[in-house]
């Protein structure tokens, strides 16, 4: 998809970099925004499943696409990780009124992320763009749980994705000139390497004596 900073005025493009950078270092609960330097109209975002849901313990990709009408027009939110949703089809568009019927220009990119979370927790039915998850939750709650929980097992894996990203401008955890946890990491390295060429060296004076 093309990018769409060219076709915003600057003063948009400026107010979009200032909420995604603020969304950066305060993001939401269970929400973390992944900046795309080359292109700001491409908002990455990961958000955690909600607690007592069957997308519990998941981390879900998702992208919001800001057009060149932004924010006259909404932006258009994609799931990047599968997920087994009534609002969300095979191709991972998601369909939520906030980005559509109910937009309004000064609700900004914060709102547009809250609402998709609470879509996770509370599904729509009477949208439903995956017309068989739709069905499940109306007619068999337990069926479409597993599934849901199925996918997230399967797609939404967290283990990976835990912990502090080194790359992020916000994390305290972020390496300058050498220093910090990976230099501390080949430090630790290079203690058992001269440790172990010890132990040898003494075998070694042993097996002389």
């Amino acid at each position: 998809m093309n990018s769409n900073v060219e076709n915003l005025p600057p003063h948009i493009i400026r107010q979009v970099y200032k909420e995604v950078s603020t969304l950066t270092c305060d993001p939401p609960e269970g929400i973390k925004i992944i900046p795309n330097e080359e292109d700001i109209t491409d908002v990455q975002v990961s958000i955690e499943g909600p607690e007592g849901t069957p997308y519990a313990g998941g981390i879900f990709r998702m992208k919001l696409i800001l057009g060149k009408d932004f924010p006259a027009a909404p932006p258009k939110g994609y799931f990047l990780t599968k997920i087994f949703h009534p609002n969300v089809s095979t191709n991972g568009e998601i369909c939520v009124n906030v980005l559509k019927k109910d937009w309004k220009a000064e609700l900004g990119i914060r709102h547009v992320l809250l609402t998709i979370k609470c879509l996770l927790i509370h599904p729509n039915p009477e949208s439903a763009l995956n017309e068989e998850a739709g069905r499940l939750l109306l007619e068999n709650y337990e069926e479409y749980a597993s599934r849901a929980r199925l996918m997230t097992e399967i797609h939404a894996q967290a283990s990976s994705l835990r912990g502090k990203d080194p790359t992020d401008p916000c994390s305290s955890a972020m390496v300058v000139n050498g220093d910090g946890p990976m230099a501390k990491k080949h430090a630790g390295d290079r203690d058992k390497k001269l440790a172990a060429k010890k132990k040898t060296d003494k075998k070694r004076a042993l097996r002389r004596l």
